[in-house]
């Protein structure tokens, strides 16, 4: 009753919502990047939408069931193969004992996510099942899974009778995400406690010009490429309170865009914070990839999160009538 790691990809690790409330000791909320990813999901495996995943990046791993379970992957495409077969994204799957998994290659997207019916079986660390790579704690062991590691399962389910005798059986309904995400290439961002401290050529720089997610970016932050932005006067700062979705603008004059690993506290100029709705969309940009920043008040980033929240709703909902039995 396990999922074994045959072969690691780049950086598997397990994440969930993340860990909340212990940022005054240093200890960032960490998580899943695409927290729709992980409710979809989560949702399609018969989950809570925040419980514990596998967050995947390609080159991603291979895998072997060990037990019947249902499962269901979510976020990129990396042309998932199990038994060969063509698995899709955002799809139920029930698979037999003693199938692999595999990944052929990333056809869109940066993250995969892969939720199983009960979830994993793991120990939590300060409430919370996400990997804290930094404190080696949380998830499996506090790191990246290897070759040879076992995830227990924490439900048995005999689905034999469902799948009478085959391997495997994609049920016939999908997920459609596009509630989920940003239209388009442009996100959000409402203005940071340092914005008017921008030049007013680099304010309208911020929204006109298109920004490229650079090759030093991880699950810390993503660095950025485009045009330096200049502030009225030069700033010295006292570190104050981040998080994810920060936007901090750099010496050089390029900015960094926070994420799930980001530190709780920093000494660059905030000049901005990317909505809460749109961050899954950055998630799933990957180097070289490019978008268009656009400034929104508060009352339209609580509007957009209100959206995806009656969605997700709709999607349980749906997800719990259509659970097989």
């Amino acid at each position: 009753m396990c999922l074994r790691i045959l072969k690691p990809g780049l950086l598997d690790t397990i994440q969930d919502r993340g860990r909340f409330g212990y940022a005054q000791l240093g200890i960032n909320p960490s998580g899943a990047m695409d927290t729709v990813a992980l409710a979809v999901s989560n949702l399609l495996a018969g989950n809570a939408a925040g419980d514990a995943v596998l967050e995947m990046h390609f080159p991603a791993p291979a895998l072997c069931f060990e037990s019947n379970v249902l499962f269901a992957l979510a976020g990129a495409d990396f042309d998932a193969r199990l038994d060969g077969q063509q698995v899709p994204v955002h799809t139920p799957v029930l698979v037999a004992a003693g199938s692999i998994l595999e990944f052929r290659k990333p056809l869109s997207g940066t993250r995969c996510y892969l939720a199983v019916a009960g979830g994993f079986d793991l120990e939590p660390w300060l409430g919370s099942y996400c990997t804290h790579l930094a404190a080696q704690a949380g998830g499996f062991k506090g790191q990246a899974l290897q070759a040879g590691d076992v995830l227990p399962l924490r439900r048995q389910a005999d689905y034999a009778g469902v799948l009478q005798g085959k391997n495997s059986w994609v049920l016939p309904w999908k997920a459609n995400v596009s509630g989920g995400y940003p239209s388009g290439d442009t996100l959000r961002f409402c203005a940071g406690p340092e914005y008017e401290y921008l030049t007013s050529e680099s304010k309208k720089l911020l929204e006109t010009a298109r920004w490229k997610v650079a090759g030093q970016s991880d699950r810390m932050g993503y660095g950025t490429e485009g045009p330096a932005l200049t502030l009225t006067e030069p700033l010295e700062l006292v570190s104050a309170a981040v998080v994810p979705g920060t936007i901090q603008l750099l010496p050089n004059g390029r900015f960094i865009v926070l994420m799930a690993d980001s530190q709780t506290t920093g000494g660059y100029p905030r000049i901005g914070h990317i909505i809460g709705a749109d961050l899954p969309g950055l998630a799933q940009m990957g180097p070289g990839m490019s978008f268009r920043f656009e400034q929104v008040n508060l009352e339209v980033a609580m509007r957009a999160t209100f959206k995806q929240a009656q969605w997700m709703k709709k999607l349980a909902w749906g997800s719990v009538f259509n659970r097989p039995h």
